[in-house]
């Protein structure tokens, strides 16, 4: 296509609205400002400065040339009406992305990955083995950097490895990539999509952009809903693997899906390769090693890129062990199927638990890991769901109230020094809440790290 007739070149001078003054709309900002594009305005019910654009907290009058939307805006906001009703185009970074993408690097492969709960250390897995077979790939989308951010870098990357929320698929329609991973399914941001069956269903439609899947064997849901997709399932899962399947062979994980002979395993990794090998980090491992080989990694260095990958802060993350008691950071459980992998961790626990539930039950968390909690120690605007939860399912735990006082960080610390009266040798004290942060704490970072500052104020460490 000629410079006249591309779409880049279509964006010079043009007047465009950013819905979003989030990391995402700061990302598309950025993007049209080097593009050279006219007027930019950006609105968000919150008005602040993003990129050096003054944000709005209302849609200014006239007309605009596009409208680009982060995600996680619902389609019935009143923002998203209005442009409908005004017959303003409107994309998604996302399908934005991938139509810029089409110029500024058209042999660059995508691949994506999905999940309720290990997004975030399944795609940054990805990136520490493209770092160990020396592909020029990056993690972007829902983690760190932003697809366009990604796209603006001076040399294109050969592949970008996608992050993807529920709320960035529901919104996409273009993107095709290579090869997709969904790790897991439950209950979710069932505030903002409706029911479990419109999130799942978000999920769900990544299978809808790509000819080849690794999916997770040991999800119902996941195995349920790919039933009648006719694209390449690559089953992945903690037995012995069959035919076409990626799976556990005593402390080995092996591949029977891209193999030269499918009827020979071929060896990814050994579970002595990881630091924290517990079964949803050996899942996630899955996933990531799935995803390596369909873009054609050998599997020598998908196994290296494993054993150099360190877990993300805020997951799992051990912050002192002190008198026979572990204290363990796990902020990032921001929902029950997380936090229930969490407490799987672990046989005895003084657990810190609450938050903003965003619409989940907590009754399938106890049933299944109840007999693993001493003490709950409950905070947030939520407590009462879990508490109902633990006197219904878990009697025998014993529950604490913990309320704000003067900042987060004093909440920490009475939260901090009332499970170190309360654990005994053998415990571990775990925070995580099975909820969001937002009404206590800036974010599931800010709450992760008040809690490890004070363990180490409390204990004196």
């Amino acid at each position: 296509m000629s410079a006249e007739g591309s779409f880049l070149a279509s964006l010079e001078g043009k007047k465009f609205l950013v819905v979003g003054g989030g990391v995402t709309g700061a990302g598309i900002v950025r993007f049209l400002q080097k593009h050279k594009a006219g007027e930019i305005i950006v609105v968000d019910e919150k008005a602040a400065s993003v990129a050096d654009v003054s944000a709005v907290s209302e849609l200014p009058v006239g007309e605009f040339d596009f409208a680009i939307t982060s995600p996680g805006w619902r389609p019935d906001h009143r923002f998203l009406l209005e442009l409908r009703e005004r017959h303003i185009d409107m994309y998604s970074e996302l399908d934005f992305a991938w139509m810029v993408k089409a110029e500024l690097a058209p042999a660059q492969k995508w691949i994506a990955l999905t999940g309720t709960n290990g997004k975030t250390t399944t795609i940054q897995m990805v990136e520490s083995i493209f770092d160990a077979s020396h592909v020029r790939g990056i993690a972007c989308g829902n983690v760190g950097t932003t697809v366009l951010t990604a796209l603006m870098n001076e040399e294109p990357y050969d592949v970008l490895a996608l992050e993807l929320s529920s709320f960035q698929i529901f919104g996409s329609q273009l993107p095709r990539y290579e090869a997709v991973a969904i790790l897991n399914i439950a209950e979710d941001h069932i505030d903002w999509h409706g029911s479990f069956k419109e999130y799942a269903a978000a999920k769900m439609k990544l299978l809808a952009h790509t000819s080849t899947a690794v999916l997770n064997l040991n999800d119902p849901e996941i195995v349920l809903r790919s039933v009648g997709w006719n694209g390449r399932k690559i089953f992945f899962g903690l037995d012995t693997p069959q035919a076409g399947e990626i799976g556990l062979v005593e402390n080995i994980l092996v591949d029977r899906a891209f193999s030269v002979d499918p009827q020979n395993a071929e060896l990814i990794a050994e579970l002595l390769d990881f630091s924290n090998p517990v079964p949803h980090n050996i899942l996630n491992a899955m996933a990531a090693a799935g995803l390596a080989l369909a873009l054609g990694i050998p599997h020598p260095e998908i196994r290296r890129g494993l054993a150099a990958f360190s877990p993300d802060h805020h997951r799992l993350e051990v912050i002192a062990e002190n008198e026979g008691v572990v204290w363990v950071n796990d902020s990032k459980a921001t929902n029950p199927h997380a936090a229930t992998a969490a407490l799987q961790s672990y046989l005895s626990v003084v657990w810190i638990a609450g938050g903003l539930a965003k619409g989940a039950s907590m009754d399938g968390l106890v049933q299944k890991v109840g007999q693993r909690i001493k003490h709950a120690l409950l905070i947030g605007e939520d407590r009462a769901l879990v508490r109902s939860a633990l006197e219904k399912h878990a009697p025998h735990v014993v529950i604490h109230d913990v309320d704000m006082t003067s900042s987060p960080e004093a909440l920490m610390e009475a939260l901090v020094t009332l499970a170190r009266s309360l654990a005994e040798a053998g415990d571990t004290v775990l925070l995580a809440p099975a909820c969001a942060s937002m009404d206590q704490f800036k974010s599931y970072a800010h709450r992760g790290e008040a809690f490890a500052a004070a363990v180490r104020k409390v204990l004196s460490l």
